[in-house]
């Protein structure tokens, strides 16, 4: 007698999946996702320790992220399907924590700095818990909305890039809050396409939802520090 769950048929998104397959794609990712910020700690506090923050400041600190960032991400691509694939993700979370090491040090200048890391920690894993458990309810297709986000995401790069001009503490906030609405989205879309079988590489999985998180802590914590930061 066949089982049931190894029989693949077209999802409602039209992907033809089994149920072992997409539980065990979810599985994976969600085991190499908590693994993947331990290194991001761990380059976020040598940040800290060493004084890198520097190197990650002004418009050459912006290029170096860009071009270290883009390699990563290429490189995980390359390699996802084989053994190199997890070694590879693990490095850019350990270069994510190091570049998220200026805006924790500017955040412990504060006196309520290690609270408000760790507030804006147990939001972006109350955004997350909430993004996954609406991803099991939902149940019409998702996939349309990548276009809309991407649009989204292209405005709100833009958005940054002319707020580094001007410097605003308004165009932070605003930025921030619609950092964190399309990247919680994004969220949901990645969980999603996990959940109809859109997504059958962990590795790609992994990689797509800790930008997301990435991006909603940084936001949260940037709110925080501006409506929440305690000077001596």
């Amino acid at each position: 007698m066949t089982d049931r769950t190894t029989i693949l048929t077209p999802n409602q998104s039209g992907y033809l999946v089994s149920d072992n397959q997409r539980n065990k794609v979810l599985r994976n990712t969600y085991w190499l996702l908590a693994l993947s910020l331990m290194p991001t700690v761990l380059g976020a506090w040598l940040g800290v320790e060493l004084g890198l923050a520097a190197l990650f400041r002004g418009w050459m600190g912006m290029i170096l992220f860009l071009g270290v960032a883009f390699g990563f991400i290429y490189g995980i691509e390359k390699t996802k399907n084989s053994a190199a694939g997890v070694p590879m993700l693990l490095g850019f979370t350990f270069f994510m924590g190091l570049m998220l090491s200026p805006m924790i040090q500017a955040t412990l200048g504060f006196k309520n700095g290690p609270q408000l890391i760790m507030i804006a920690f147990a939001g972006t894993a109350g955004v997350f818990m909430g993004m996954a458990t609406l991803s099991t309810v939902i149940k019409r297709d998702l996939s349309g909305m990548g276009k809309f986000l991407f649009v989204g995401l292209i405005m709100l790069i833009v958005g940054g890039l002319i707020n580094a001009f001007v410097g605003s503490t308004a165009g932070m906030i605003a930025l921030s809050m619609i950092s964190i609405g399309i990247f919680s989205a994004y969220m949901l879309y990645d969980l999603k396409r996990i959940m109809d079988g859109g997504e059958t590489n962990y590795i790609s999985a992994t990689l797509a939802l800790y930008l997301d998180i990435i991006n909603v802590f940084q936001s949260l914590l940037a709110l925080l520090g501006i409506f929440g930061g305690e000077r001596d």
